[in-house]
């Protein structure tokens, strides 16, 4: 594996973070006005349409592969594109924003214990210490410089959905490195899409004889549209590379960086104030995250 590799695999990962970032600001400001399920399966559903016209011919060509390989892809699709996303949308209708940011830092955790049950990797006392110093970062952002506050923090049912779409992304994450697909990054996407679209449209159409079709607004299309291209096609190509190159327990490290450019978009689309805490906390998790993903040095 060369460096440039890891380079390519870590600007993505930062991409990813930024992205996913992006969602969970649209999940936040469009709860209550957005059905769940369904700007999840729109969201899906238009990635898809998007990107079968690039991998039409590659599906074909691998479809051999597919056959071979289509439980492992159909058990990624279902954790993946039909549940974690949708869990997280769900979340966002009962809980408040600080604490989907909160129980997002379980990530690394889930990645660490699915990693030792299923690939018997344990963490780098390296990579423990840059899980560590991104940690104590993300607690300065959510704690505004007071650790006291976080003892004031409450939960509420939406948090333990949220846990179980940290636990399900955990086990995506991992199983991705496990089984290792031999197909393209755009193809296995496509081939994912194929087979997780179909499992969330019967919860789609649950959702929407009880609340209605999704109104058609500049605020609805708008979130499709980003969902779809940047969280979507752009985080999972970037997500996938990053696991694959890294390892999950890694890769997982960069979740820490969510809350960070949260509050950067905060401040750069919602007018909130920059304060000495957002630059430490940013600071000492990016630190961290450099730490972590630092090649280890060879012996003499």
């Amino acid at each position: 594996m060369t460096l440039s590799a890891r380079g390519w695999a870590i600007a993505g990962l930062i991409i990813c973070t930024l992205a996913w970032a992006g969602n969970a600001l649209v999940a936040r400001a469009t709860a209550g006005q957005l059905p769940p399920i369904g700007l999840s399966f729109w969201r899906w559903s238009t990635a898809l349409l998007l990107l079968l016209p690039f991998t039409g011919r590659s599906l074909w060509q691998q479809r051999a592969l597919l056959r071979q390989h289509w439980w492992q892809i159909a058990a990624l699709a279902a954790l993946s594109i039909s549940s974690y996303n949708t869990l997280l949308y769900m979340a966002a209708q009962t809980t408040t924003a600080i604490n989907i940011t909160l129980v997002n830092t379980g990530l690394p955790v889930a990645a660490f214990i699915w990693s030792i049950i299923l690939l018997r990797q344990w963490p780098t006392l390296q990579t423990l210490g840059g899980t560590l110093l991104s940690f104590s970062g993300l607690m300065v952002i959510l704690s505004t410089g007071d650790l006291q506050r976080l003892a004031q923090l409450s939960f509420n049912p939406g948090d333990l959905i949220m846990l179980l779409a940290v636990l399900t992304w955990g086990l995506y994450s991992v199983l991705l490195r496990r089984w290792m697909v031999p197909l393209p990054g755009l193809t296995l996407l496509a081939a994912m899409l194929l087979c997780g679209v179909p499992v969330l449209l019967p919860f789609y159409l649950w959702e929407y004889s009880h609340s209605g079709a999704m109104p058609i607004t500049l605020v609805t299309l708008g979130a499709v549209g980003y969902t779809a291209v940047m969280a979507s096609l752009v985080a999972y190509l970037a997500w996938n590379n990053g696991v694959r190159v890294l390892g999950p327990a890694t890769a997982s490290l960069f979740s820490y960086l969510m809350p960070v450019f949260a509050a950067l978009l905060s401040v750069l689309l919602l007018g909130e104030q920059l304060h000495w805490f957002h630059l430490l906390g940013g600071a000492l998790t990016f630190s961290g995250l450099v730490l972590a993903t630092r090649p280890a040095r060879k012996r003499p």
